[in-house]
């Protein structure tokens, strides 16, 4: 799938993985996320198969020129797991608007688990 837009200049189209590829590095530099990790076992077969993807807990769906984003992730022990998800949010969304020029609609956080 792609996120497509019009501009002065012409169309511009965003492919999905290419978002998931950049919320994977922009999470990765928020304090207290150790990792992240694939939902299910379906998600768990699917990033085995496409070996080597950065973006793996990371889902992307586009709609229109609206984009909605789940992000699974292992925290830190000790940080506040509500701080690091607002951050997470506020910093995933600002982030991807800049870079896409798109409406991120929903940003959804699971944390799946705690590492030391």
């Amino acid at each position: 799938m792609f996120v497509k837009t019009k501009n002065v200049y012409g169309q511009i189209a965003i492919s999905n993985k290419s978002i998931a590829k950049f919320v994977a590095h922009v999470a990765a530099d928020c304090y207290g996320v150790v990792e992240f990790v694939p939902q299910n076992v379906f998600h768990t077969i699917m990033e085995f198969l496409c070996r080597g993807s950065i973006a793996k807990g990371v889902r992307v769906k586009t709609v229109g020129d609206r984009i909605f984003i789940d992000l699974s992730v292992i925290v830190k022990y000790g940080v506040s797991i509500k701080a690091v998800a607002e951050s997470l949010k506020e910093s995933i969304k600002y982030k991807v608007e800049g870079f896409t020029g798109m409406v991120v609609d929903t940003v959804n956080i699971n944390v799946m688990g705690i590492r030391l």
